[in-house]
């Protein structure tokens, strides 16, 4: 039999004493599943069930050049458009020896950067990181990490090493477009706090309205306009996408310009905020006013009446993130930096001001505009 460690747990060579094989074959099996045989790997499973045995991650980062870990950064766990991101990210891991360890930067430049740091001792597989706005700490450590960093939800002519996403500034503006095209001319754009992506989405919608002559900046709720909803201790950068911030931004905007006749907003709780003070109002949405939202929840085609969003493809992102990474870490040739997924947009009733009636069990239906990324 086989000597156990001196603090009693079963070694690497229990398992393979039990499960008839080489303790090579082993470390190989528990490393990557797929270099052995199915007979074998059922053989060694059992065999780690039954000793319970847990394999020592730290002594196996330091006799290599990596552990297993794919650290993954995204700015919230509370909001769905990152949670389908990670589903995503979780789906493209399969069954490989990768396991995942997500960070939680809370939109914080400098936490960001903290996080990294400790991943980066770790010795990372690899590295998924949500954005392009890295402040120039976190910048310097991904571009000298050694492993494999993928950037995603964006698209940036610089990527560190690759980039999955969209842009941000071409929905917003294909969305405002849309908005015009069917007949509202004060259309306005909300916004909670501004970041990066938020900042993207508001030059697009600028851009269309400046080229149908049509742009008043005053119609613009963004960063500037938070500072007194600060000061009055309403707002929060942590909690800025929820309906009550909606309607309290609509009901700002409506202050400064009470004839603007439709919004187009940064995301789409912010959408159902503005749904809900039209509805406060008694104004007639899409008739009296347009709402058009950001990234396509479900709950918008839910709504009465149902809204109009950009859709954006959330989990496509991470799976495709998770698998460009494989492929690296593989030794596959990756000559494609910048990879574009596209966006949708989905026109639906609140934004259908020339609608004729339909029947009720079409009235929902969405017709799409397709984009980059048509085949995912």
């Amino acid at each position: 039999m086989s000597k156990r460690r001196t603090d009693g747990r079963p070694t690497i060579a229990d398992v393979a004493a039990l499960a008839g094989v080489g303790a090579i074959t082993v470390s190989r099996a528990l490393r990557d599943p797929s270099l052995v045989s199915d007979m074998l790997r059922e053989k060694i499973d059992t065999a780690v069930r039954e000793l319970g045995y847990v394999p020592n991650l730290n002594a196996r980062a330091l006799a290599s050049t990596r552990s297993d870990v794919v650290g993954v950064l995204v700015p919230s766990l509370t909001q769905h458009i990152f949670a389908d991101v990670l589903r995503g990210i979780y789906d493209g891991i399969g069954h490989t020896r990768l396991h995942i360890q997500v960070g939680n930067t809370r939109y914080d430049l400098d936490e960001e950067e903290r996080l990294l740091a400790e991943l980066l001792r770790h010795k990372p597989a690899g590295l998924i990181v949500s954005g392009i706005d890295q402040n120039a700490g976190s910048r310097r450590m991904l571009e000298k990490a050694n492993c494999p960093v993928i950037q995603i939800m964006d698209l940036s002519d610089n990527p560190v090493n690759k980039i999955i996403g969209f842009s941000h500034h071409n929905a917003a503006k294909a969305m405002t477009q849309h908005l015009i095209e069917v007949g509202y001319r004060r259309i306005g754009f909300l916004s909670g706090w501004m970041n990066s992506r938020s900042k993207g989405r508001l030059s697009g919608y600028v851009e269309a309205l400046e080229e149908a002559g049509i742009f008043d900046p005053r119609l613009t709720n963004a960063a500037g306009d938070l500072g007194a909803l600060a000061l009055r201790g309403s707002w929060d950068k942590h909690q800025y996408s929820t309906p009550a911030m909606g309607r309290e931004l609509l009901s700002e905007l409506w202050n400064r310009e009470p004839r603007m006749d439709a919004v187009f907003c940064n995301n789409d709780v912010l959408a159902l905020g503005a749904l809900f003070e039209c509805q406060a109002r008694g104004l007639s949405v899409p008739n009296d006013f347009g709402i058009a939202g950001f990234n396509d929840e479900d709950f918008m085609e839910a709504a009465s009446p149902a809204m109009s969003s950009v859709r954006t493809h959330r989990w496509t992102v991470g799976h495709d993130a998770v698998i460009a990474l494989r492929r690296q870490l593989d030794g596959e040739p990756d000559d494609e930096r910048i990879v574009d997924v596209g966006f949708d947009i989905v026109k639906r009733a609140s934004t259908d001001r020339r609608a004729q009636p339909v029947r009720d069990d079409d009235a929902s239906a969405p017709q799409q505009t397709r984009t980059a990324g048509d085949d995912r």
